[in-house]
């Protein structure tokens, strides 16, 4: 089983979006039991909030639902758990490295890496734009899934 946690810095956008594309992706798939996919902030700020309204929107509006989700942080066992460890950005990825500051088993990686466009996923708290968002993350788990 390959276990995947998705990273932003507080889960209600991003990883969440993330996580529930994935989940979409390999269910369409047929390869669910295959993965183990969820997601987490790196600060404490959302902490046990549910995806942000808009978020939770651009799902339902590919007929993904994420309900019951409640932000959660990363830990330290977080790396002994997950296979791999996605950040959505460089900060997200800077915080990661702060609490798993070796990588021995190159966990690390950022979403769009997997993607003809490396680069950070659109963070739509500061734009709005949940559509260049839904679009990064949508490509970022295809190429992640294509990879897997």
């Amino acid at each position: 089983m390959i276990k995947i946690l998705f990273v932003c810095h507080g889960n209600i956008c991003r990883s969440p979006m993330a996580e529930f594309v994935m989940k979409d992706l390999v269910r369409k798939a047929g390869r669910e039991s295959e993965f183990e996919i969820a997601s987490a902030a790196t600060s404490s700020e959302e902490i046990g909030n549910p995806v942000y309204p808009p978020a939770r929107r651009k799902l339902a509006q590919h007929g993904i639902a994420c309900s019951g989700k409640t932000a959660r942080q990363l830990t330290k066992h977080d790396y002994e758990y997950w296979d791999l460890l996605i950040g959505m950005d460089q900060a997200n990825l800077r915080n990661m490295r702060r609490l798993f500051p070796d990588d021995p088993g190159r966990k690390l990686h950022l979403l769009l890496d997997y993607t003809d466009r490396p680069g950070e996923v659109a963070d739509p708290w500061y734009t709005g734009d949940f559509e260049a968002t839904w679009t990064d993350v949508l490509e970022g788990c295809q190429g992640l899934l294509r990879q897997l």
